[in-house]
């Protein structure tokens, strides 16, 4: 085939098969070697690394005279024609253009995934476990291998085993392997991989108190696979990984609609840690999924005074119930959390002023202002806080 004719070829099936690109042929990482075989013998040839992403190879075996020459480099007529995703028209364009003319010595040639089984072909010449096989000798070959082949199931590397059928004189095969790089995997994110990723996601603790995991879910493996590559993920420290997973989880709740949802069950949490008196857990899960978070409203300060209070940290208390009341003034439940605050810490008259303008108030639909005091009151005592000006309270109260 002469190159005007090779180029009318490529020319025709750039324009019937065109189609928009989803990958690129890499011309950088291409196998492309000249390969001397002694008469009857066998010799393995590795590829290059492939990259990351690769989804398919084109390959092509030529056998020449000395004489003879091959037309245009494989990678140079793969460039000229549309991207394969899979055995298609494209691909039957690529194959036809990259089969020129050869020799007329041929040869056979297995296909392996690994190195240890070439190896055995080479020495026994038993195939076993090769992903394709030549058993019919040939003088040229342009064949592509996609996913569906064994051969492409996230191997960086083929062997090649070429045996001469020529036992008189030496062979020249030049052997050329061209990958094609898909962009959606060009980031290491397969199958295989996510499923790498969701095994982790599973251990992490703000992933365990979602209810709707499998919408979470599906938003966080979009978010963290669009910003981070495979490799990136296996180089994160175990250390930052926590940090990592946690931010990506905040932005797929926002993104998924789940953050009230979540931050309920959060809050429900942290309310049965104080009902149990495991004050420690409960301030440290409201303090890092909620306040430092940026997610407080007035209740969750509310309910972090809660915690100080009842472990007698007074100006933390009255710290964070300042904070609920600037929030929202018109839940006189603060109030009476700050009355609490000034009857513990020697503020009694502030403590009775407070009472005695909200006892006629309920703090709720259902209950009181002086049923809450009294439960409260109980509470406290039951806890070991100071009870001694409980009775000027309640006396408050009665009248």
């Amino acid at each position: 085939m002469n190159a005007k004719l090779t180029m009318a070829f490529m020319l025709f099936f750039s324009m019937v098969f065109a189609q928009p690109k989803d990958g690129y042929w890499d011309n950088i990482r291409t196998t492309n070697e000249t390969i001397a075989l002694g008469a009857g013998k066998k010799k393995i040839i590795k590829t290059a690394d492939f990259p990351v992403g690769t989804t398919e190879v084109v390959y092509r075996i030529s056998i020449l005279d000395d004489n003879q020459k091959i037309t245009s480099s494989l990678v140079s007529l793969l460039k000229a024609i549309p991207d394969p995703t899979g055995i298609t028209q494209g691909s039957a364009g690529a194959i036809f253009l990259a089969t020129t003319i050869t020799g007329d010595d041929k040869c056979k040639y297995a296909v392996f995934a690994n190195e240890k089984e070439a190896l055995d072909y080479e020495k026994s010449s038993v195939i076993k476990n090769a992903c394709a096989v030549q058993n019919e000798p040939i003088n040229k070959e342009t064949k592509l291998l996609s996913q569906k082949s064994k051969c492409l199931n996230g191997n960086q590397n083929l062997w090649f085993v070429f045996e001469s059928e020529n036992w008189i004189m030496n062979q020249k095969i030049v052997f050329e392997v061209v990958p094609w790089i898909d962009y959606k995997f060009k980031n290491g994110w397969t199958g295989t991989t996510k499923k790498e990723l969701f095994e982790d996601i599973e251990n992490n603790e703000i992933y365990k108190s979602i209810n709707q995991k499998d919408k979470a879910l599906g938003y966080f493996i979009e978010i963290f696979t669009l910003n981070y590559s495979y490799n990136n993920y296996k180089e994160i420290l175990p250390v930052e990984k926590a940090k990592v997973f946690s931010d990506v989880m905040d932005n797929s709740l926002k993104k998924s609609g789940l953050v009230k949802a979540y931050l309920d069950e959060i809050r429900s949490e942290v309310k049965a840690f104080l009902i149990a008196k495991e004050y420690e857990k409960g301030m440290l899960l409201l303090e890092n999924e909620i306040i430092q978070k940026g997610r407080a409203t007035d209740l969750d300060y509310g309910l972090q005074g809660d915690f100080y209070l009842i472990t007698k940290q007074y100006i933390r208390a009255e710290a964070a119930i300042r904070k609920a009341i600037s929030m929202n003034s018109a839940n006189i439940e603060h109030q009476l959390r700050l009355a609490h605050v000034y009857l513990f810490t020697n503020k009694v008259s502030n403590a009775k002023e407070i009472h005695k303008k909200y006892r006629s108030n309920n703090v709720s639909s259902s209950k009181s202002w002086s049923q809450a005091t009294k439960e409260d009151f109980e509470n406290f005592k039951k806890n070991g806080l100071p009870t001694s000006d409980f009775k000027k309270i309640l006396r408050i109260l009665e009248l």
